[in-house]
């Protein structure tokens, strides 16, 4: 084997890691297409003859020493974060927080090294995970950190973006919008759509012989009101007694297929060439897409101002109107939002209530005082007569989120954790539930 092959190989593979160091990749596309062509080049240059043993040594060499190159310099004391603590393979490699997203429950890994190293913990090469509170409002808040690009991994370049990837003027421009369908002129007209479908469960959870699980029925039942609220009624789940569109397994193909690839913000657009991945966030979108026309094609439910009349700017209240991709993706966003989480809460307030026998009993009585007979249960004025229960459903929010998710955002020096150009900081919302949003520190 020829020596100074495998010299230059190991030079080639320090000089891609200085290279990439300074000029950071937006995508994958190129660096995939340099390191696969480099080693085979680099025979033609030495000007060794070609052999299937030479070609394998000069890829061997070529990216052990990139990557020796590349796991020295992260776990080296002159890499920006070395003065914060994490696990060591994460300190080395993005490739452990994808594995950890693709198992699940990743706020629960985030909590044991919160628990371990404390509020500022290096979850990744280039990121930080922050739950100190004097930062929140300095990463979150208005004039906070900018969104990281993993807030994009759930669409293709060519389609519009919704109002959870946008920033800046255009994200501020739609803000107005959404800010329109949930000012309370707005949530009242919501009102008589919700109370369709709270009655139409109540009926159907009636017609249940036996054991009945509650948790599906109000999936179905959230479903069925987001579906109203956002694209005019398209969906009948509770009069079918099932998902008959597999919509919730679509959601949580487009939730895993986004949330895996948004580990790496860097390959998702090379993700997306993969049929696989491209396939499960496009047919969401598509999907999405398709109720929206639907919507367009029959109106609102009810002929009320749903609301899809205010994402579209039915009112024409803007400038610039709305395209209607741009309307779809942020109807679809609301469906995924909404629906989820108020299952969620209601099924653990029935749980929480079920554990607690006294509480269970205290809300059955307010109920009946509030309520006598002949009263309609479903009059949205008497409810806030419903104190204990408005009680119980508020430490539930509070100290249970129901949108465990971790928010992104770019660089830029917090409270006491300064960073460089290609960090991430990365916290929860509303921080700090990685945790425990009833830690005694900050009651």
């Amino acid at each position: 084997m020829s020596s100074p092959l495998l010299v230059w190989a190991a030079v080639l593979g320090l000089i891609n890691h200085l290279f990439f160091h300074k000029y950071e990749p937006r995508t994958a596309h190129f660096p995939f297409l340099l390191l696969a062509a480099e080693p085979l080049a680099l025979l033609f240059v030495v000007g060794v003859p070609l052999s299937p043993v030479r070609v394998l040594c000069s890829y061997l060499v070529f990216l052990s020493s990139l990557s020796l190159s590349i796991v020295t310099y992260r776990l080296s004391p002159f890499h920006p974060l070395a003065q914060y603590p994490g696990p060591t393979i994460a300190k080395m490699t993005k490739l452990w927080g994808m594995w950890k997203q693709w198992q699940g429950y990743k706020y629960l890994v985030h909590k044991e090294l919160h628990d371990t190293y404390g509020p500022y913990v290096r979850t990744g090469p280039n990121e930080l995970s922050v739950i100190e509170a004097s930062a929140v409002s300095q990463i979150l808040n208005f004039g906070g950190l900018d969104k990281g690009r993993d807030y994009g991994s759930g669409r293709r370049s060519s389609t519009p973006p919704s109002i959870v990837s946008m920033s800046g003027k255009a994200h501020t421009a739609k803000r107005r919008v959404w800010n329109r369908a949930l000012t309370s002129a707005a949530i009242r007209d919501y009102e008589p759509l919700i109370v369709k479908r709270a009655s139409q469960l109540v009926s159907r959870l009636r017609d249940q012989k036996g054991i009945v699980d509650i948790v599906c029925w109000f999936d179905l039942f959230t479903f069925d009101v987001m579906g109203d609220l956002a694209f005019g009624g398209v969906f009948e789940m509770m009069q079918d007694g099932k998902d008959a569109d597999g919509l919730a397994e679509r959601i949580r193909g487009w939730q895993k297929a986004t949330n895996i690839s948004a580990q790496q913000p860097w390959i998702i657009s090379t993700l997306h060439l993969f049929p696989q991945v491209g396939r499960a966030i496009q047919e969401f979108r598509d999907f999405g897409k398709g109720l929206a026309m639907r919507r367009m094609k029959h109106g609102a439910a009810g002929g009320t101002k749903d609301l899809w009349y205010y994402l579209a700017d039915e009112a024409g209240l803007e400038k610039e109107k709305p395209n209607f991709e741009s309307s779809a993706a942020d109807g679809t966003v609301a469906i995924v939002a909404a629906s989820d989480t108020a299952a969620s809460t209601m099924s653990s307030l029935l749980w929480f209530l079920l554990s607690n026998p006294e509480h269970y009993r205290r809300v059955q009585n307010e109920l009946d005082t509030v309520f006598v007979d002949g009263d309609d249960p479903l009059d949205v004025n008497k409810h806030e007569e419903l104190i204990f229960l408005s009680a119980c459903m508020f430490v539930l929010l509070a100290s249970h989120f129901f949108a465990r998710k971790f928010t992104l955002r770019q660089k830029r020096d917090i409270a006491s954790a300064p960073t460089c150009s290609n960090e991430w900081y990365q916290t929860s919302s509303p921080p700090p539930t990685q945790e425990d949003n009833r830690r005694k520190s900050h009651p």
